[in-house]
């Protein structure tokens, strides 16, 4: 495992979300930007592609930690992470969001006195059967800097009692993704004309969540309602590797028959379809917040979520079962009107500066003038 260049700011990721969200924020601070990637999720199909797709840096790699379990993924990026900041401390640790890397990264800075800083801070879901709402909570106690991408979110950090000094309303990143990584007009007709679908006619799904892959009984119950809406709308299911697994273990894999399976999709590819699909099923928290950049409707099939200002307007949560057919055909039944309305609302996720905003309090923190490209 290499060093850490001098001065840098070490970006410590492990998943595709997280590369989603901090592509736009490690492009404005240029060479001062060191990404560390924990392998949390990693294989040359879906992440390889995605820092090739999204133009990042090669990044520093920690090793033995994708597919093992949680307290493993935690402790191996941790004993790692203390000993590449130990060789060459960074000006600052950016961890993104709740997962497993992020919190490694978060206990890694706070063990050797690095200013750390989180972006996405303060989504709550208050469910405790979530270990990222775990993650999100102790990430959010050990952050000199909290980026909170909206003012409920910040509400939710001062209802905890961390001082409104530490607190940033930001925005989201992922709206800076969205409008940064989304295909033109022509290129996006050319991915719906390789999969024979017309704009605004077809549902685009995706199902990866353990509370539903995990659970047999659930993924029968999701995958029979998307067959059962498949006899009315195309219904395209680009299959994370992990589910693909478990449907098969499961006896499930002839209700895929039914369904437009794909391979995983690049980010680009995924927008290009999410912008012209007539609705949106998924347990993915990024595209609860997608939707309200792209106007489309989602259902959300999830026990609860940590992204309630999506839930005003774009996106229904429900369960697994007859109540998700039911959502999906009323967010169908929308129509054009429906989803002009919705393409004319202002996402509440933010303006698409907030990559900015983050890079000047970096600035702060560091207390090193002139070190960022952008600051």
């Amino acid at each position: 495992m290499s060093a850490l260049p001098p001065r840098s700011i070490a970006i410590v990721l492990g998943t595709r979300p997280e590369l989603v969200k901090l592509t736009e924020l490690i492009r404005l601070l240029g060479p001062a930007a060191h990404v560390v990637h924990t392998g949390q999720h990693y294989d040359e199909e879906l992440s390889g592609r995605f820092l090739t797709d999204l133009g990042i840096p090669e990044p520093t790699y920690l090793t033995g930690i994708g597919g093992r379990p949680r307290a493993v993924q935690i402790s191996a990026a941790l004993a790692q992470l203390d000993a590449l900041f130990l060789a060459s401390p960074p000006l600052a640790v950016v961890v993104q969001g709740d997962t497993n890397a992020a919190l490694a990264g978060a206990l890694a800075a706070n063990a050797r006195s690095v200013p750390l800083v989180h972006v996405e801070a303060g989504l709550r879901s208050h469910d405790r059967n979530m270990p990222e709402e775990h993650n999100r909570v102790l990430i959010d106690r050990l952050a000199d800097v909290l980026c909170a991408a909206t003012p409920d979110n910040r509400a939710n950090l001062l209802a905890e009692g961390i001082s409104p000094e530490l607190i940033e309303v930001t925005g989201n990143t992922v709206v800076e993704a969205v409008h940064g990584q989304l295909p033109d007009a022509v290129e996006r007709a050319a991915h719906l004309g390789r999969l024979g679908l017309a704009e605004d006619g077809f549902v685009l799904a995706t199902v990866h969540r353990p509370e539903n892959t995990d659970d047999p009984v659930a993924l029968r119950a999701i995958l029979t309602e998307l067959v059962a809406l498949a006899d009315e709308v195309p219904v395209v299911l680009p299959l994370h590797p992990r589910t693909r697994a478990r449907v098969e273990a499961a006896g499930l894999a002839s209700l895929l028959g039914p369904l437009r399976v794909t391979r995983p999709l690049g980010y680009g590819e995924f927008l290009a379809l999410a912008r012209h699909a007539a609705l949106l099923v998924s347990d993915s928290g990024g595209v609860q917040e997608e939707v309200t950049v792209l106007g489309r409707p989602l259902v959300v099939v999830r026990n609860s979520t940590e992204r309630p200002e999506a839930m005003a307007d774009f996106a229904t949560l429900v369960g697994p079962g007859p109540e998700l057919g039911r959502a999906a055909r009323e967010g169908l039944a929308l129509g054009a009107a429906g989803r002009a309305r919705l393409g004319a609302l202002r996402s509440p996720f933010g303006d698409g500066l907030a990559s900015r905003r983050i890079v000047e309090l970096l600035g702060v923190v560091a207390s090193r003038p002139g070190v960022y490209a952008a600051a």
